[in-house]
């Protein structure tokens, strides 16, 4: 009867050994976690009240580690990042009296806006050599010089020049407390859009670390544009330049005319 107990028994095991064991090709890593993201709008209308504007993004976490969520251990870092273009920065110096631009240098491709919100101050989560490897953050954006400069003694200094007037525009901000997790698996950013924000597509960027690691990011497309007569002004300087011009130099003949009409002395 035992004999008989034991092979029943090992009958009952062998398929859930079968099913058990590792087949060639399977993956034996763990599941990493994943990131999604979702925005207020996917399109932002600017007409002539426009005074800037706060985009929220929405987000969730999957395949994360409950412990290390529960003690801080996952950061996100969300970005929205203006058209790229060329970026001229000038030095102007006093010669005999007169402030004149005496030097200068280009960066090439920077975004012309960058707005950045993060769960906590991003120097504190993270290597400031990950983030310079990345891109991530205001004083990390790339900013390569176009052409010869030289011995590059003076590329720092237009280098921070550059972030400065960006700063001081309004073009670039930062908020280390914009990010905020509303559940254990669901986070909410905010990000400031100024008031002289540039048309075109942007771009949504979230980057999630890990323990300081940077493990997966996710973008989305942005497009901001005007409406109204600034639309229409616009479409047609560009499409019909020729007619724009004519009928820019006609109404400052109108109007310089009417106004003589209307101030001139008896």
């Amino acid at each position: 009867m035992r004999l008989l107990a034991a092979v029943l028994t090992l009958l009952c095991l062998l398929p859930a050994a079968a099913g058990a064991q590792w087949l060639p090709g399977q993956s034996t890593e763990a599941v990493r976690e994943g990131l999604e993201i979702g925005t207020s709008t996917s399109e932002i209308a600017i007409t002539s009240d426009f005074h800037g504007a706060d985009l929220t993004i929405f987000g969730a976490l999957s395949n994360t580690d409950q412990l290390l969520l529960a003690i801080g251990q996952y950061d996100v870092v969300v970005v929205l990042e203006g058209p790229r273009q060329d970026a001229t920065v000038r030095k102007k110096e006093r010669v005999f009296g007169i402030w004149v631009n005496t030097r200068s240098m280009t960066f090439e491709s920077v975004p012309h806006s960058y707005s950045m919100s993060s769960s906590r101050m991003i120097d504190d989560l993270t290597t400031p050599l990950e983030l310079t490897d990345q891109g991530i953050g205001i004083d990390h954006i790339p900013l390569t010089p176009v052409g010869f400069v030289g011995d590059g003694s003076n590329l720092g200094e237009f280098r921070d020049a550059f972030r400065r007037l960006q700063q001081g525009g309004g073009f670039y901000d930062r908020n280390p407390s914009g990010v905020r997790f509303v559940s254990s698996n669901l986070f909410k950013a905010s990000l400031r859009l100024p008031a002289n924000i540039p048309n075109g597509v942007h771009t949504v960027r979230a980057y999630l670390f890990k323990s300081g690691t940077l493990i997966t990011e996710e973008s989305l497309p942005l497009r901001v544009i005007k409406t109204g007569i600034e639309q229409t002004i616009t479409d047609a300087a560009h499409g019909q330049p020729i007619l724009y011009g004519c009928a820019a130099v006609l109404l400052a003949v109108i109007t310089g005319w009417g106004a003589s009409l209307i101030f001139r002395k008896d």
